[in-house]
């Protein structure tokens, strides 16, 4: 059974760094991702892994792009979103998802692409 648990959520100044962690039990799918949701609109690609032979590659949705890092350590099975300079429009319910086999990149900002999420977590950016 896969299981996806969000931590590290919380109020951060504008201009301010947050890390958020998931942590990913049971998945044997190639790619996590981290999408968000404020309210009224709609769930946002964030950024994404997938795994590609020993390693990986990363992708960011266009909002995020040079100042959010998406990142995994296997050992402790857990990935980071490493989020700087941040901004009020940043805030929303930050989601962790896992794909159930291997799609392709191109498809990876697309919820569809992934069949389990955690529960999320609220990131405030606010003075």
């Amino acid at each position: 059974q896969v299981q996806l648990v969000e931590s590290g959520g919380g109020l951060v100044q504008p201009g301010g760094s947050l890390r958020i962690s998931c942590v990913v039990s049971g998945h044997t799918g190639s790619s996590t991702a981290w999408f968000r949701q404020a309210p009224g609109k709609e769930r946002e690609f964030v950024g994404a892994f997938r795994r590609s032979g020993g390693g990986g590659m990363t992708y960011y949705g266009d909002s995020v792009k040079g100042r959010f890092t998406v990142s995994r350590d296997s050992g402790k099975n857990t990935v980071y979103l490493q989020m700087n300079r941040l901004k009020p429009e940043d805030t929303a319910v930050y989601y962790c998802a896992a794909s159930g086999g291997n799609p392709i990149s191109s498809s990876l900002r697309y919820v569809s692409a992934y069949e389990y999420w955690g529960r999320g977590t609220q990131v405030t950016v606010s003075s």
